[in-house]
């Protein structure tokens, strides 16, 4: 098989970056590991609003026609944050968002880069590069430009020589049936030191998790998550999911030779919450462009290293610094996370939350 640009993963970075490298004029192949797109479902499933997202990202530029999402996808609308510290005091946070079934709005993506001529080929391991080729479980595929979308283990950055993340941290979610309100439900500490729990809701469920940083946290976080559903007494009707979200921000190089990294793989998730998805379609749509001019007209792939660092360079260093903070004085046992967030108050943990400065 022969393509211009190669794409492996078929996840919300790697869709978006098929697709507009497509419409940039290259030929496109997306490879996936999985024989169904979008599952197992393995994130919190909910989106900020445009708002939001201009407002944590303002070099981003203009994101209305990037987060134009089908009604039908957006199953609740979020109407705020509450912060829950461990003896139960709320802070509730204004924050504007909306859920989704993150399977079906991976396929959605999935279907748009196949209206512009990707070509999406599934139950397809990358295994290695030799000689400028990707070897694959399906077999060779020759390429001029590879994109690694691939997660935070990628096996692209790797055959790339790229640096990996590093301090990942263990994530668990299942989907629990009931109505939850309008709001999401954010719990540090009570339920393991340097564990934290979310209820997100969507439409008659939730989807509900635990994630925790190793270092401070004795057991897994499936055992935790028991001990959060014991707690709250959910109804629990799915299968129990994980994954490793990156921790420490952007990835310092994003290129090498004639491969790139987008998404997870680049650690491009907001180190304080994990939230991941505004900036996979970001970066996706920046990523997809460079590697379609590329094949086109030449342009050097590190247009997008700088494109990405002008964009995020600055609210993801500010969200590292701040998640560094609450590691030195937050975690290690409940009572000193309830002084924290009693510290902090609402308005603080709010800029936590949107990758600003905590502190003048």
């Amino acid at each position: 098989m022969k393509t211009d640009v190669l794409v492996v993963g078929a996840g919300p970075a790697g869709a978006t970056a098929a697709r507009y490298a497509a419409l940039r004029g290259a030929r496109v192949t997306m490879v996936e590991r999985r024989p169904d797109v979008g599952v197992p479902v393995r994130c919190g499933e909910m989106m900020p609003s445009d708002k939001e997202i201009a407002g944590m990202f303002p070099n981003a530029g203009d994101i209305a026609a990037l987060f134009d999402v089908p009604n039908a996808l957006r199953l609740r609308e979020i109407e705020g944050i509450k912060l829950i510290d461990p003896k139960g005091k709320e802070s509730l946070i204004a924050f504007s968002g909306y859920t989704m079934d993150r399977d079906a709005f991976d396929r959605h993506l999935v279907s748009e880069a196949e209206k512009e001529g990707v070509e999406l080929v599934k139950g397809c391991l990358f295994k290695r590069i030799e000689g400028g080729r990707a070897l694959t479980s399906s077999g060779e595929i020759e390429y001029g430009v590879i994109i690694g979308a691939d997660g935070p283990g990628s096996r692209v950055a790797r055959a790339l020589g790229l640096p990996k993340n590093v301090d990942p941290y263990p994530a668990v979610t299942a989907q629990a049936r009931g109505d939850f309100g309008p709001y999401v439900h954010m719990f540090f500490g009570g339920i393991a030191p340097g564990a934290y729990g979310w209820i997100i809701p969507k439409r008659g469920q939730a989807n509900v998790g635990v994630g925790l940083s190793p270092r401070f946290s004795a057991g897994t976080a499936r055992e935790h998550f028991e001990s959060f559903r014991e707690r709250h007494g959910f109804d629990i009707t799915t299968r129990l999911e994980g994954k490793h979200v990156p921790s420490r921000g952007m990835l310092p190089r994003l290129v090498s030779g004639n491969g790139m990294v987008v998404g997870d793989a680049a650690g491009q998730v907001i180190p304080v919450n994990g939230g991941g998805l505004p900036l996979a379609l970001i970066a996706g749509k920046v990523c997809g462009e460079v590697a379609g001019d590329r094949a086109v007209n030449g342009r050097s792939l590190t247009d997008y290293q700088d494109e990405c660092m002008r964009v995020f360079r600055k609210p993801l260093g500010i969200a590292a610094s701040n998640k560094r903070l609450a590691d030195a004085l937050a975690f290690g046992s409940d009572r000193r996370t309830e002084l924290c967030m009693g510290v902090l108050g609402a308005r603080r943990m709010g800029n936590l939350i949107r990758c600003r400065r905590i502190f003048p």
